[in-house]
């Protein structure tokens, strides 16, 4: 015994230590206690490795949460004295000339135990060692040591199963992770991951990494794939994107392919944004930028190529154009010269140096994806999420804005074109009179909001002159930022739990809302293309009608059937309860009367007045079409009219059933005359009632306007300022 004592002291203090460890399962203080106190006293020695600690240095990838941060267990490297005898208190199995050989049972001090092959005294062949601590290995023994092909089980249930040299992993072999379900299949060096490997970071494998590896790090070349379904293939070092390298942003539909260092794009690379056509066409739009990174960001030389059709070409700084640059509009139109944080800098009239927007619309704030004619203005919205999620949030909604912008050019293009005369360039801008339309055919009234209140909610930098009026000019990043905002106020509750909130509620208000619902005009203003025409040339006086009966800036429902009594509108024909049916036609509860204190933008209120025009001046038109005159009242106020805007209203009535008569006839020429001609007679007298039907709607439009509302307006505006001239009068007598 005493000379065992002495030679495990010889083996403490000079005895090598071998180490193995990697990077997956965190140890806890008590963990390594109890892998202390397993440690055999009298001649088993037990060395816990050192363990591997790898940092992920740089920035973390912005989806997907830093990783190989912790440490593996640890492996034990055995070392048993050659005399056994003095270390076992308890044997059982076979024995040749004293020493232990063959198959046998050992038990040593400190409650360890053997179970295996044994050759002169030694542990050789097949066995299995158990540790007090309950670490077990089952495998082959060379003198003493695990060596060959065996198993590791950790007393969490972890296993390491595969090749194994001098009690450490070395080869090829499995680890598992019986906690966090991470597992490792490849190469091992000296206990350490080393050269080829996969490992898959969850229990679905949905999270993986396959390719090289240097001392439990990932370097040199590898494919990672991110929870979130992003996928990475090139070069790594100390466990980043470094080197040359793709990465694919499945949900952003976006993609990178260029240089990397530290984890994020630096050096010369491609960022492309990609726009999937939705009618299925195989071509698709992108926005693409081709140069210079720095530490994540478009810096330096490089060109930016919009899917409107639109380049610029020289400076970054930060992700914006900044120093010498080049744009080129969609049109062709080129301008060069010095660019401020996206802006453009020209002289004024002063001669100093000042911004000025690309092709008149405003940059991009914080990122150029949607390009810079479609800047979307919705900063207050993202002031509403956390500072460290908002830039992700805004690159998910402009991504969400780009998958539907065919869409939503092609709903601006057809309501801009609403109450206008056929232009073939289809130049037009949006009006928010048309705007207005576009929220009501969409159904956006029905979710407890009204147009007045979008209209504060979406004003900008509108005058208070400018934020009702419905002649404002409305651009495409305008009306995009106006539905992102109503999108954002109608479902923020109900999307409340999704990751990316504002990209959340526009999906479902383009999905619930703008794509079954566009396009489907409804109301009295522009349902008939002909009859619109011709009524929008009464807007300019109507809205001076409706901002004299603004209260406190707005007017409504309840005041507008007072003003119908006032101008003595009301008659057999349009009856009060005509007129309530009229302005809840597009309520979702029509017999619900609730609506009549809402607040009405000019739209409802011009609407009502097209409304009460067809139910009270259409038996009218028709009398007349008989040669009999208008029997109403008003016509004799229809005298102070000026004669020069009846002749107007005359000559519009005139062209417009010139132009669709042409129409008309335009649609109705026969492609064959077959049996008889009596197929073209049957077309000829449909039509004919459907032009006739229109010309009555259009007089309806005439007479309503002329001969009973304005000359009641005009009057009620004369008794008001006589009334007022008598008080001032009263005031001056007393």
């Amino acid at each position: 015994m005493t000379q065992g004592k002495e030679e495990k002291t010889a083996i403490e203090n000079g005895g090598t230590v071998e180490r193995c460890g990697d990077a997956e399962l965190p140890q806890s203080a008590g963990e390594r206690e109890r892998k202390q106190a397993a440690s055999c006293p009298a001649g088993l020695k037990v060395n816990p490795a050192e363990v591997n600690r790898s940092s992920t240095g740089g920035r973390a990838v912005s989806d997907d949460p830093p990783e190989d941060t912790h440490q593996l267990p640890t492996l034990f490297t055995l070392v048993i004295l050659s005399k056994l005898c003095c270390i076992l208190y308890r044997h059982e199995g076979e024995t040749c000339e004293g020493q232990l050989h063959g198959e046998g049972v050992a038990c040593f001090e400190g409650g360890h135990m053997y179970k295996g092959m044994f050759s002169s005294g030694l542990m050789n062949g097949p066995g299995v060692f158990t540790l007090a601590g309950g670490l077990k290995y089952e495998g082959e023994f060379v003198c003493n040591l695990p060596m060959g092909r065996g198993t590791y089980t950790w007393p969490d249930g972890s296993s390491y199963e595969g090749e194994v040299y001098n009690g450490i992993r070395q080869g090829t072999g499995t680890y598992k992770c019986a906690k966090t379900g991470v597992l490792y299949r490849g190469q091992w060096d000296q206990g350490k991951r080393h050269r080829k490997g996969e490992v898959y970071y969850n229990q679905d494998k949905s999270s993986w990494y396959k390719g090289d590896w240097v001392k439990n790090t990932r370097e040199g070349w590898g494919v990672r794939c991110y929870p979130s379904g992003n996928i990475y293939c090139g070069e790594w070092k100390n466990n980043l994107r470094d080197g040359e390298g793709t990465m694919r942003w499945l949900k952003l539909e976006q993609q990178y392919v260029g240089t990397w260092k530290s984890g994020v794009q630096h050096g010369r690379g491609t960022h492309v944004w990609i726009l999937k056509r939705v009618d299925g066409s195989q071509y698709s739009l992108s926005n693409q930028y081709i140069g210079d990174f720095v530490q994540g960001q478009r810096h330096g030389q490089g060109a930016f190529y919009y899917a409107g059709g639109a380049i610029y070409e020289g400076e970054w700084r930060n992700n914006k154009k900044h120093g010498k640059g080049k744009f080129t509009c969609r049109d062709g139109h080129v301008l060069e010269g010095e660019f401020v944080d996206d802006q453009m800098m020209t002289h004024n009239q002063d001669g100093h140096r000042v911004p000025s927007p690309l092709c008149g619309v405003t940059p991009l704030s914080g990122s150029d994806s949607l390009g810079s004619d479609m800047a979307l203005n919705t900063e207050y919205l993202l002031d509403k999420i956390p500072a460290t999620q908002q830039d992700a949030e805004r690159e998910q909604l402009e991504s969400v804005v780009l998958m539907h912008i065919t869409e939503l050019k092609s709903v601006y293009s057809f309501y801009s074109r609403l109450g206008r005369v056929h232009c073939p360039e289809n130049t037009f801008l949006l009006t928010r009179l048309q705007l207005w339309r576009l929220l009501k055919d969409c159904n956006i009234h029905h979710h407890g909001i009204t147009l007045m209140q979008i209209d504060h909610l979406t004003r900008e930098d509108a005058t208070s002159a400018d934020i009702h009026s419905p002649f404002t000019p409305m651009l495409l990043c305008r009306l995009l930022s106006c539905l992102v905002i109503v999108a954002y106020h109608i479902y923020h509750e109900e999307m409340v739990s999704q990751e990316k909130l504002l990209a959340a509620c526009f999906s479902k208000l383009m999905t619930d809302n703008i794509l079954p619902n566009a396009k489907n005009v409804k109301g009295f203003l522009f349902r008939q293309p002909d009859c619109a025409v011709v009524a929008v040339n009464y807007l300019k006086k109507c809205w001076e009608a409706y901002k004299t009966h603004c209260k406190d800036k707005t007017v409504t429902y309840r005041q507008l059937l007072w003003m119908f009594k006032d101008f003595h509108l009301l008659d057999n024909n349009l009856t009060t309860a005509r007129l309530l049916k009229i302005i809840a036609a597009e309520s979702r509860d029509p017999s619900n009367m609730s609506c009549l204190d809402l607040e009405i933008t000019f739209l409802e209120f011009f609407e009502v007045l097209l409304g009460s025009a067809e139910v009270k001046c259409q038996q009218a038109s028709e009398g007349l079409e008989e040669g009999q005159s208008l029997s109403s009242p008003a016509a004799e106020a229809r005298k102070d009219l000026p004669e020069t805007e009846e002749l107007s209203s005359t000559e519009e009535s005139s062209a417009a059933r010139e132009d669709v008569k042409t129409k008309v006839n335009e649609r109705t020429q026969p492609t064959e005359h077959t049996e008889g001609g009596e197929r073209w007679g049957v077309q000829t007298r449909g039509t004919e009632a459907k032009d006739h039907e229109l010309d009555l709607r259009i007089q309806a439009i005439h007479q309503f306007f002329n001969h009973f509302f304005f000359p009641a307006f005009e009057y009620n505006q004369t008794v008001s300022r006589n009334m007022k001239e008598e008080k001032l009068q009263l005031t001056d007598n007393i």
